[in-house]
């Protein structure tokens, strides 16, 4: 057995509307299906809630659910806001400042460009708090995936016994992390 692909990733959104129209505003995502219903299929409780689905592109779906009786939504205070995200990926460097002068004309505050060597990014937050990333390729990712790939069972090794950051691909933000 083996997964074929994710069908949809979900969150958890503070206004149905109000998403729908920042992402396809933003970002360009088409809205595709709602589903509403006052029980939840998989738990048959009674709990009304409003679903909706997004064309994030190449057969990928983003989901919110807007719960409007439960207590308003949080985050876990002990994981850093920068943790937990998405990552859409972009055609090129050129698209993603695209995105960065469009989502900044719209008052969107936007970290970044990051140069993560294989890959370079911008961040922002949803109007729901959540952080999104738009992520392009660089021209040399093959060659650098392929020289992350020789390393990767190594790394992993060695974090598990220490707890501390392999070097083993320490080149991989080198450049990013010169700026300071």
């Amino acid at each position: 057995m083996k997964i074929e692909q994710i069908h949809h990733v979900a969150y958890r959104c503070k206004d149905a509307k109000q998403t729908v129209e920042w992402y396809g505003k933003m970002l360009g995502m088409d809205f595709i299906l709602a589903i509403a219903e006052d029980h939840v299929p998989s738990t048959h409780e009674p709990d009304p809630y409003m679903h909706v689905f997004l064309d994030a592109g190449a057969g990928n779906v983003l989901a919110f659910f807007e719960l409007p009786t439960k207590p308003e939504m949080g985050r876990d205070p002990n994981t850093p806001e920068w943790v937990q995200h998405i990552a859409f990926k972009v055609k090129d460097r050129a698209e993603l400042i695209e995105f960065k002068e469009h989502l900044e004309a719209e008052g969107v505050e936007v970290l970044g460009v990051t140069d993560h060597s294989i890959f370079h990014s911008i961040y922002f937050f949803d109007p729901n708090g959540h952080r999104v990333e738009l992520a392009c390729p660089d021209p040399e990712e093959d060659a650098m995936l392929a020289r992350l790939n020789d390393v990767k069972w190594d790394m992993l090794e060695e974090w598990s016994r220490t707890k501390k950051a392999p070097q083993h691909a320490d080149w991989l933000h080198a450049k990013e992390l010169e700026k300071n």
